[in-house]
């Protein structure tokens, strides 16, 4: 049984984030943990080297292979990341689910249980908005949307960070200047391991 935990970063706070999730799915036990990242656009690929902290990040994840139509065939459950462009998905990660037609057509994800996480660089600059604008495909799909409970520890809280029911988030700032906070990676781990758990009760 394989759980996808898909993601597109360029400053490394989606990157981390993923890393959590992907602890949270290797602690189920009879669920293997696929990890990928999400295609760049080719003129943003070659604008990186023109930025030093992208270029850094982009280093980290270069060998870190691109997901692919068979990729998301494969899985029983998914776990999907991106950072936010004016409260919704980023471009590159839309362009990830709109060549799915498809799978789509094949029903290929029915019945397969979904996740989202999210990173934004302000407090209300797409925490709760960019994980809600990713649900509409993952029900066109046939997927089943898992959320994160208000029982998870780190939820109940007025601080400034992340999480929400709607998926693990974090913020960045707004020059990048934060890392995502310990209670951010906790539940982005949280939500790994509860797509894991529904994943095998649904398809195991």
């Amino acid at each position: 049984m394989k759980i996808l935990v898909v993601y597109y970063s360029m400053y490394g706070h989606v990157l981390q984030m993923a890393q959590a999730v992907l602890e949270g799915v290797k602690e189920v036990a009879g669920v293997d943990a696929v990890f990928r990242r999400v295609r760049e656009f080719e003129d943003i690929e070659r604008d990186i080297p023109q930025h030093e902290h992208a270029l850094a990040v982009w280093n980290r994840q270069r060998d870190i292979p691109v997901c692919t139509l068979e990729d998301l065939k494969d899985a029983d459950g998914y776990v999907f990341g991106t950072p936010t462009r004016y409260g919704n998905m980023t471009a590159q990660m839309k362009r990830l689910f709109d060549s799915t037609a498809k799978l789509w057509l094949e029903g290929a994800f029915e019945g397969k249980p979904a996740g989202v996480f999210t990173s934004t660089a302000t407090a209300h600059g797409g925490q709760e908005t960019t994980p809600l604008t990713m649900m509409p495909p993952l029900l066109h799909l046939g997927m089943i949307v898992v959320g994160v409970p208000y029982s998870t520890p780190g939820m109940l809280h007025a601080e400034g960070r992340g999480g929400t029911p709607y998926g693990a988030s974090t913020m960045a700032g707004s020059r990048n200047e934060l890392q995502p906070a310990p209670e951010d990676l906790a539940i982005a781990r949280a939500l790994g391991r509860r797509v894991a758990e529904v994943t095998k009760k649904l398809r195991g």
